[in-house]
């Protein structure tokens, strides 16, 4: 069977978490792995500082209340989007504002954020489908018009860019995911980016349960006290031993998933010509970073079908998101600005074919030959 996903793993992640068990004798977060990680990941992403988290849900739950979201608040975002988006603004009091997205990338559609504007609206949140950036010059542009809140929901953008800039790093905050299903992972973990210096204080305090705790170990306070609204978002140093050890070779791993990439692209892409198919769409402006490879069928009649026989061949394929604005929460916590003129259209088209870093090249290609057989008979 081939698996639609399967972890990230590094055998030098056996090594790490026998030393922290051994040797550092620290499991609790911010030891020596958690700040291996930090580090790696502010240069890669090229922002002020980061902060490894539990989630990337409480990634965006700390960016919710650093946001300062409050009751009867409007957020805008896409429909097309996993649930945890919209959750963290919601437990905020938030009311969540749908956006259609662009058939083309499947992110939020731009030109359609402005007219969604209210008095209420105080943050946006475009979200890298895919690790292809959204069209971050011109939401920066109309958050700066509108004195809004940008957060990005980059949870499947890293080592992705736009425009030669990190996604993550255009706005006040981003997050980012290292679910098992990431192209790098510590089972569950994330990290929230932060790009202003006067915001890092105010984090380290909502993520160290509301004390000051990181000036304490800095020297700056003799001793630490809770000073103001916290939880506990720090995952445990084996958690970051185990992400440690990937992201040592993360350019290995990124180059592995790009060859997988390009070559479903490549034997693919004879479907497409004949109108069978439609293929990932990547504007010359963005770098991906090969986080998922999906084909676009005719429908969800169609997509149904080819699930089902892919699965007789023994390839485990998935659909995607369904639609939040349509969801029972969605309906009780949000509502659509606008139509869904392709958010419920595409998200039906798009079925996701499997890759994972220890995809062997052969299995890609039996992967292709199965569609192609598919569509040919």
């Amino acid at each position: 069977m081939i698996d639609f996903n399967r972890p990230t793993f590094s055998p030098k992640a056996i090594d790490y978490i026998n030393d922290v068990i051994n040797v550092q004798l620290m499991m609790c977060g911010d030891g020596k792995y958690t700040k291996l990680c930090n580090q790696w990941l502010k240069e890669s992403c090229d922002v002020t500082s980061v902060m490894l988290t539990t989630s990337c849900t409480h990634a965006l739950e700390m960016t919710a209340l650093l946001c300062d979201i409050k009751e009867g608040d409007e957020v805008i975002m896409p429909s097309y989007t996993f649930c945890s988006t919209a959750d963290a603004f919601v437990l905020r009091g938030a009311k969540i504002v749908f956006v259609d997205i662009r058939p083309d990338t499947m992110n939020i559609d731009e030109s359609k954020i402005e007219e969604a504007i209210t008095p209420r609206t105080k943050a946006i949140v475009p979200v890298h489908y895919a690790g292809v950036g959204c069209e971050m010059d011109t939401i920066m542009d109309i958050a700066k018009r509108h004195s809004l809140y940008v957060v990005e929901d980059a949870a499947q953008g890293i080592m992705a860019s736009y425009k030669g800039k990190p996604l993550g790093s255009f706005a006040d905050f981003g997050c980012l995911s290292f679910h098992e299903t990431k192209n790098f992972t510590m089972g569950e973990g994330g990290a929230l980016l932060i790009r202003d210096k006067e915001n890092i204080v105010d984090a380290e305090i909502l993520r160290e349960k509301g004390t000051d705790r990181a000036r304490f170990f800095r020297g700056e306070v003799d001793k630490y006290t809770w000073v103001d609204k916290g939880s506990s978002y720090l995952p445990s140093e084996m958690n970051a031993a185990y992400l440690w050890a990937q992201l040592e070779q993360a350019q290995d791993i990124f180059d592995d998933r790009m060859r997988k990439w390009n070559l479903y692209y490549e034997l693919l892409t004879d479907l497409e010509g004949k109108g069978f198919i439609g293929l990932p769409f990547i504007p010359d402006y963005c770098t991906h970073n090969a986080h998922m490879f999906y084909i676009k069928t005719s429908g969800i009649e169609e997509r149904s079908k080819l699930i089902k026989f892919l699965s007789s061949k023994n390839i485990h394929a998935v659909f995607h998101y369904v639609p939040l604005h349509n969801s029972p929460a969605g309906l009780k916590f949000g509502r659509m600005a606008g139509e869904d003129k392709f958010t419920t259209k595409e998200s039906d088209r798009l079925l996701r074919l499997p890759l994972f870093h220890s995809l062997k090249l052969s299995e890609v290609e039996y992967v292709c030959e199965a569609v192609k057989e598919f569509y040919n008979g």
